[in-house]
């Protein structure tokens, strides 16, 4: 098979594999999408614990292509997308049912091969059903929409909050678009792209702004003054991180969901934290979500078509993740095989 193959930090080709074969437990997808996301640039760049050769991509659709020993209810031809964490089940965080904080987490994709590649292996455990009315597109998505989900859970909603989004990227847009079903008074978003926003507010953000000199200014008013009790940050950007607690109400909830860089630093004051009751969230991957995500997807709840940017092929992928990611640019899905 062919496999985009990372060899160290910022190298990678596309190279000629054995064939994975299923073990007991195990099935052979034939992948028909990958997406291409924030970490995988990380990824790309050697900030991620991977070692090499390595083949990245975790968030994808495909065909059961061959199963191994009890494989339960699955058959060669089903459609499927796949929660690529791996988490024992045993230690002390995954009995606490914060399987993402597991003494042994990993991922496919991220710790082991993944999908950039004609076929993957995967854990059954790990198989959801695609249904049939969905595309296998769509259903890529899935993996970023299971983070959301966790991100949502995190965030616990309370009705009439205001809410505020900054970053209007693929997890910015459906972090929006889930808060907008959500009992909020109101939803914004904020981005260095008018093209991103134009999908923000197509996709449920009731207001959207463009970053810059005015932005606290615009901020203020849309929030009459009182500014904003969820203020989440889809960025990674530290210094947008920073920023973001100038537009927090007393009580908020101010939630980190973009990725930083691991040996990035932010400035505080305690003070602010404790006399405005704030509370400071992070949000890490899935925490088994992936079924919430596909039920959401599968009964059309969310509209992910119009974060679809482009299908490209594996030769593609070297130059994509050794540029930086175009403003305009939202997901970017991978057809391994070709047409």
């Amino acid at each position: 098979m062919r496999a985009f193959t990372l060899t160290g930090p910022r190298a990678g080709e596309v190279r000629d594999m054995p064939d994975p074969r299923p073990g007991p437990g195990e099935a052979i997808i034939r992948t028909a999408f990958a997406g291409i996301c924030g970490t995988d640039y990380r990824i790309f760049e050697g900030d991620f614990p991977s070692t090499y050769p390595f083949v990245n991509g975790h968030e994808f659709s495909g065909v059961i292509a061959a199963l191994g020993a009890n494989a339960g209810p699955w058959r060669e031809g089903d459609r499927v997308t796949v929660d690529p964490t791996l988490s024992c089940g045993v230690c002390h965080h995954c009995r606490r049912g914060q399987a993402n904080h597991c003494d042994r987490w990993g991922a496919i994709g991220d710790t082991r091969d993944g999908a950039l590649a004609e076929f993957v292996s995967v854990p059954v455990p790990n198989l959801y059903r695609v249904e049939d009315h969905e595309t296998l597109e769509e259903a890529a998505l899935t993996e970023p929409l299971a983070c959301v989900v966790w991100g949502i859970e995190r965030l616990r909603v309370r009705p009439g909050d205001r809410a505020l989004v900054v970053g209007a990227g693929p997890v910015g847009v459906l972090l929006t678009q889930m808060l907008s079903f959500s009992p909020v008074a109101d939803v914004v978003a904020v981005d260095v792209s008018e093209t991103k926003l134009a999908v923000a507010r197509q996709l449920g953000a009731r207001a959207t702004f463009l970053s810059g000199p005015d932005l606290g200014a615009h901020l203020a008013e849309r929030s009459r003054g009182r500014m904003f009790d969820i203020v989440v940050d889809c960025t990674g950007s530290p210094a947008v991180m920073e920023g973001l607690f100038a537009w927090a109400a007393p009580n908020a909830r101010i939630m980190f969901f973009g990725v930083a860089p691991r040996d990035a630093a932010i400035s505080i004051r305690p003070f602010d934290v404790y006399h405005r009751d704030w509370e400071i969230l992070g949000s890490m991957a899935i925490n088994g979500t992936f079924q919430q995500a596909r039920d959401l997807l599968a009964a059309g709840r969310l509209e992910v078509k119009p974060l679809l940017t482009r299908v490209v092929g594996l030769d593609d992928v070297a130059g994509i993740l050794g540029a930086p990611k175009g403003d305009e640019e939202q997901k970017t899905l991978v057809r391994p095989g070709g047409d």
